[in-house]
């Protein structure tokens, strides 16, 4: 694939997929179900699968997490899985023989086991994945940066993010682990675009994930998304790509076909313009669901988000759809309004200040009135 520029970070095997150097750039999705849910876990694999993906991500954050991939492996023995360890990096030697790639998120193990350094933590994930032939995802991202990192760079957050995922590749160098990448990510497009420049910069050894997390709905979740890598890719930066849409779960494999065709466009030179006025309006983030999500109205909720704000376009506004408590609180903080979706209510912020928790009915109108009375109070000339 002739992609512009020519990559030059080293290759690493996450199983039978090699990325890096002159390989492909590898399509990859995440499973949205409950682990647990064997059937519809198994549902979600089939349709990635279908749609021809590279990799496939799944959650755990239980031992039953991981019993659970330890039956579906056997169902899927070929599939190439990554494993993302949310908030329980003391899965890894378990989880491990079941999977290809293990990803951690250094914010994550701040917060963890503080008797134990980083470094002693990330050493005991490294042991897992050089036990069990595993690669290993450094995933930094913009909502759970380790706090340590936010304070140094309090006025740079692009640069804590940066700081983080080079320290972590040090370590990892360090231990004698080369068969790792990293991704940086964030919920706007040219944030992701000045991270993974300043990483490729520095560490242009390192094979980079690329992806715009919590894009949101397609369309605009599909040009937040191909803005950043149009920019990247032809720049010979980006050796595995993951579109993060909000979609109900059969329809998961458009991320791949969306990933495939943003690549193709990039490789036959084909850039798409995107309006000077796009997100000058209204902009609303949503996660693209995973198995942490624990009520499916959440994606409704979403789209029902979309359609209600229709009224408030032109008013430059972010709103935050997310559907869980692991990424939820953290990443609506820079959100003017945010929502994050627990199994029953809805927990609504103005900003980082928490606002009450309402039902899955109730919860569309009391965001009418807070978007109403932001409109009042920020926007006045518009209001007659």
């Amino acid at each position: 694939m002739n992609s512009g520029k020519a990559r030059k970070t080293r290759k690493i095997r996450i199983g039978k997929v090699v990325i890096g150097g002159n390989s492909p750039i590898a399509v990859q999705s995440m499973a949205a179900t409950q682990t647990q849910n064997l059937e519809a876990t198994a549902r979600q694999i089939e349709v990635l699968e279908a749609a021809h993906a590279d990799i496939i991500r799944i959650a755990v954050d239980s031992e039953k997490d991981v019993e659970a991939l330890r039956i579906l492996r056997k169902q899927f023995p070929e599939s190439v899985w990554s494993v993302d360890l949310q908030e329980n990096y003391r899965l890894a030697p378990i989880v491990a023989p079941w999977v290809d790639k293990i990803r951690y998120n250094p914010g994550h193990l701040y917060h963890l086991e503080k008797d134990k350094t980083i470094c002693e933590k990330v050493q005991f994930i490294v042991n897992a994945a050089m036990d069990n032939d595993c690669a290993i995802r450094i995933g930094v991202n913009c909502g759970s940066v380790d706090p340590d990192y936010k304070e140094r760079y309090k006025d740079d957050l692009v640069e804590s993010m940066v700081r983080s995922a080079v320290d972590h590749c040090q370590m990892l160098d360090q231990m004698g682990f080369e068969n790792y990448c990293v991704s940086l990510k964030d919920s706007e497009s040219q944030k992701v675009v000045d991270a993974n420049r300043r990483f490729a910069k520095e560490r242009p050894d390192v094979p980079l994930h690329l992806g715009v997390t919590e894009a949101g709905l397609p369309p605009e979740g599909i040009i937040k998304t191909r803005i950043a890598f149009e920019q990247l890719i032809s720049a010979g930066i980006g050796d595995t790509i993951r579109v993060s849409l909000t979609l109900p779960n059969d329809d998961k494999g458009q991320e791949i076909e969306v990933g495939r065709e943003i690549l193709k466009d990039i490789s036959e030179g084909r850039f798409r313009s995107v309006p000077e006025n796009f997100l000058e309006g209204l902009n609303i983030i949503a996660c693209p669901s995973c198995s942490r999500v624990e009520n499916d109205k959440f994606v409704d909720l979403a789209q029902d988000v979309r359609k209600m704000t229709e009224y408030a376009a032109k008013y430059k506004l972010t709103i935050a759809v997310m559907g869980c408590r692991v990424n939820g609180p953290g990443e609506t903080d820079d959100a003017d309004l945010g929502l994050w979706c627990g199994p029953t209510r809805v927990n609504l912020k103005k900003g980082i200040e928490e606002l009450g928790s309402f039902s899955y009915e109730e919860i569309l109108g009391q965001l009418k009135k807070e978007i109403d009375q932001m409109i009042q109070d920020k926007f006045p000339q518009t209001v007659s």
